[in-house]
């Protein structure tokens, strides 16, 4: 990936540019997952708080994809770190959309990973009917293992072994 657009781990700062993103895609987050609701516009600073807190304590490694101006085109996560593993969630803003970004952040996140997180395998999964989701995690070398339901909807869950980081 080139210098901009560039993933950077979740800090304090990015409060600011991390709401507007999450105001401004709000609809469109809604049309392929469920809504965060009202409650978690009006407890962001807390809740990002909470964030910080359970990254520093090793839980999960947050991160933004950051254009040249700080403006926030997406995010990507690792959550629920354990034994080795992971399970990855990313989500792009509409502008961002179609761009090859999110397959450029979620390769970038996987090499991470391995790197600088030493896990060795990570998971997702996604609807069904969120074909981009499907193709991103398929052209980064996410292979489906099972079904699942997501909030009603049927879905895949998917799984990618890490190369270990070489010392």
């Amino acid at each position: 990936m080139s210098a901009f657009p560039r993933l950077q781990r979740l800090r304090d700062d990015h409060a600011p540019a991390l709401l507007a993103f999450e105001r401004e895609n709000r609809a469109y987050f809604a049309a392929s997952v469920p809504d965060r609701g009202d409650l978690y516009f009006e407890h962001f600073a807390d809740r990002h708080a909470a964030l910080l807190a359970e990254q520093a304590a090793g839980l999960h490694h947050f991160h933004l994809l950051m254009d040249e101006g700080g403006e926030v085109l997406g995010r990507v996560n690792l959550v629920d770190v354990a034994a080795g593993s992971a399970e990855l969630g990313y989500r792009m803003a509409e502008r961002a959309a179609g761009r090859g970004l999110a397959t450029a952040a979620v390769g970038g996140i996987c090499a991470l990973a391995a790197a600088e997180y030493g896990l060795t395998s990570l998971r997702a999964v996604t609807t069904l009917d969120n074909a981009g989701s499907r193709a991103v995690l398929e052209r980064t070398g996410f292979t489906p293992c099972g079904e699942i339901e997501m909030d009603g909807r049927p879905g895949l869950r998917f799984v990618r072994a890490l190369r270990p980081a070489r010392g």
